[in-house]
């Protein structure tokens, strides 16, 4: 079969572009100094590949890619990067072994980490995106809650998401050295072996931090490849043109299978004009019946879109399918 025979819309790997870009990262990147973060793609046979290439630790979003991974014998030392007041997956977490570690930034999530039996945490700490995390002076004293409560605290954490993705190095470089300074702040106050940052568009930039919790590096998008990091495209979403007229043409990928929020996906040579349900509109027009390739702008929530990984063995419609990997992490 090749990606051209594949019933549309179907999310497809470029396995040469993808090796690359496993290869690169773990150059730069190597063994524990990568925690590779599952929430891109959602997939256990995906992070065998990271696996493979040294990097033994992960972090994820949510429990079920937590209780997957370690299902997977993907668990050498799995870090919940985000936090949960859920008892009930706390506790799934908690009989996991070796002990999971997760984010905790609140006497709240603190109490109930130690009620449902959970090990081990991280301080996670606000470093400038306004989304989880204490206040850097604050986490000395959630450091010493923790501790009382028979926890243990390996260190900190905190994500520079509002540096991430701009566009101007020197102008990312500066917010993100803002943030990371923050952050040593706080792992003065706390203590602790481990200072978990970053991500792929930072990956490369502050010596602060102990590991980086980069995800979108390994299939990488349009949103991304704006920036000067040496990842290729490897995620491609082939589509049939359903419909067409004189001046555009319509395919059967829309809103359902793409993420959105970074903006418009891309097809190489066409404008694309719209994106609704579950349709495409680009310019100028094609054939009906014919396949095109589109570039997703943000590879997380497209992947968790579809249930499989089709992989090729290089880029295009006359590329193999050599393998498929279920995307078996989707949900929470």
């Amino acid at each position: 079969m090749i990606v051209a025979d594949l019933q549309t819309p179907a999310l497809v790997i470029d396995a040469t572009a993808f090796t690359h870009n496993i290869t690169t990262m773990a150059q730069a990147r190597p063994g524990s100094s990568l925690r590779p973060h599952v929430k891109a793609h959602k997939c256990t046979a995906l992070a065998q590949s990271q696996f493979a290439a040294g990097h033994t630790a992960f972090c994820a979003a949510t429990p079920k890619e937590i209780l997957g991974m370690a299902h997977a014998g993907l668990g050498d030392d799995l870090l919940l990067a985000n936090e949960t007041l859920d008892v009930a997956r706390l506790q799934a977490m908690a009989k996991i072994t070796p002990s999971v570690t997760i984010a905790v930034d609140s006497d709240e999530t603190i109490a109930v980490a130690a009620r449902a039996g959970i090990q081990r945490v991280l301080i996670d700490v606000n470093v400038g995106l306004p989304r989880c995390g204490c206040r850097p002076k604050d986490a000395g004293r959630l450091g010493d809650l923790a501790r009382s409560r028979g926890l243990e605290v390996r260190g900190v954490m905190g994500y520079e998401g509002h540096a991430v993705g701009v566009v101007p190095r020197i102008e990312r470089t500066a917010i993100c050295e803002a943030s990371m300074e923050q952050l040593a702040i706080a792992h003065r106050l706390v203590g602790g072996d481990v200072v978990s940052a970053g991500g792929t568009g930072t990956f490369d930039i502050s010596p602060i931090p102990s590991e980086i919790q980069a995800g979108s590096y390994a299939l990488m998008d349009t949103a991304y490849s704006q920036l000067d990091i040496p990842f290729r495209q490897a995620l491609w979403i082939s589509t049939t043109v359903i419909s067409a007229r004189s001046h555009y043409a319509v395919g059967d990928c829309g809103l359902k299978a793409l993420g959105m929020d970074h903006g418009l996906p891309t097809i190489a040579d066409h404008d694309v004009m719209l994106c609704s349900d579950e349709h495409i509109t680009f310019t100028p027009a094609a054939r009906i019946g014919s396949k095109m390739m589109i570039a997703p702008a943000h590879v997380d929530p497209t992947a968790a879109y579809h249930d499989v990984f089709h992989v090729a063995d290089g880029p295009g419609l006359e590329a193999h399918i050599i393998d498929a990997w279920p995307i078996n992490l989707r949900g929470w």
